[in-house]
C-alpha cells in the first residue's frame, strides 16, 4: 500500500492533461471491470470562429464482484455524452459538455445483488482547458477539468448525496510510433478531488482527495479511413484511508468527420484531435 500511494504523490506532482481515448469513468467497488464506447467527431467549420468541433460518444461498463476477476460479470454504467471543443490558439484548447448516466448499484455484501434503488441517475455538467506542448513525435497535454454532478433515484427523487462539484487534474504523455501518425501511445494520470452536498441529513463535506487514475493506451488510426480504434487498461485508486483498486480494459472506436463532403488530411484532422 505505501508502494501505491508514492506512486500517486509522485504522478500528481507533474502537470495535467487530455485525453483522446473515451476514458473508462468509475465504476465502484469491483475486482476488474470493463468498458466499450462509439464515438463521433466532426469538425464545425460552418461556425465563423474556427476550430470547432464536436464529439458525441455512448458507452457501457461491465464488471467483476469484489471478489472475482471477471470483467464482464455484470452491468455497471450506460452513459450518453456530448462535448463541444474549441482550439481557440496554437497551443490552447477549451471545451464544455452535458453528460447523462446511469449506474447500477449493488450490495457491499455477498452474494452482491442490487442495491435498492437499483440504479442511480446522473447529469452532469463540465469544462475544461488544456494546453499542448509538443517535440518531434512527443506530445505533452496537461488539462484541468471542472464538473458538476446531479444525482437522482429511478423516480427522480433525491439520492442520498444530492451533488458533487468535482475537480479532475490530468496529464498526458503521447508518443507516435511512425512519422504518419498511424500508431500511438499514451500515458496518462489523472487525480480526483471533490466536495458534496448530502440530503437527509443535510450536509456539506469537506473538499478532498477522492482518487488517481492511470492508463495506458495503444491508438490506431489507418490513413484513408474515418477511424480511431483505442485498446487500453486503466488502474484505478480510489480512496484515502479504506483504499481499494480496481483493473480496467477499456475499448473505443472514433468515426471522424463522417459528414463531410471534402477530402482532409490524414495526418492534420489527427492532430487537431488530439
Amino acid at each position: 500500500m505505501k508502494k501505491g500511494v508514492f506512486f500517486v504523490v509522485l504522478l500528481v506532482t507533474f502537470p495535467l492533461f487530455s485525453d483522446a481515448q473515451i476514458s473508462p469513468p468509475g465504476l465502484g467497488k469491483a475486482a476488474a471491470a470493463s468498458w466499450f464506447a462509439v464515438g463521433v467527431r466532426q469538425e464545425l467549420d460552418t461556425i465563423k470562429d474556427k476550430g470547432w468541433q464536436s464529439v458525441t460518444y455512448a458507452g457501457l461498463g461491465r464488471k467483476s464482484n469484489p471478489n472475482d476477476a471477471n470483467p464482464f460479470l455484470k452491468s455497471a454504467i450506460l452513459v450518453l455524452n456530448q462535448e463541444f471543443y474549441h482550439q481557440f490558439h496554437h497551443n490552447w484548447e477549451h471545451s464544455f459538455a452535458l453528460s447523462y448516466r446511469k449506474q447500477d448499484e449493488y450490495q457491499d455484501v455477498a452474494p452482491y445483488f442490487h442495491d435498492s434503488p437499483k440504479f442511480e441517475q446522473e447529469f452532469r455538467t463540465y469544462a475544461r482547458l488544456s494546453y499542448s506542448y509538443k517535440h518531434n513525435r512527443i506530445k505533452v497535454v496537461p488539462t484541468l477539468r471542472q464538473e458538476f454532478r446531479k444525482f437522482y433515484a429511478p423516480d427522480f427523487s433525491n439520492m442520498h448525496e444530492n451533488f458533487q462539484l468535482r475537480t479532475r487534474l490530468r496529464l498526458q504523455f503521447k508518443a507516435y510510433l511512425d512519422t504518419k501518425k498511424i500508431h500511438r501511445i499514451i500515458l496518462g494520470s489523472e487525480q480526483l478531488f471533490a466536495i458534496s452536498d448530502l440530503h437527509n441529513p443535510s450536509r456539506l463535506t469537506s473538499y478532498s482527495y477522492k482518487e488517481s487514475r492511470f492508463t495506458l493506451y495503444y491508438a490506431f488510426s489507418p490513413q484513408k479511413t474515418p477511424f480511431i480504434i483505442s485498446a487500453g487498461y486503466m488502474y484505478d485508486l480510489v480512496g484515502s484511508k479504506n483504499v481499494y483498486d480496481v483493473h480496467y480494459l477499456a475499448f473505443d472506436v472514433v468515426l471522424e468527420n463522417i459528414f463531410k463532403l471534402r477530402k482532409r488530411d490524414k495526418e492534420a484532422i489527427n492532430e487537431n484531435f488530439e
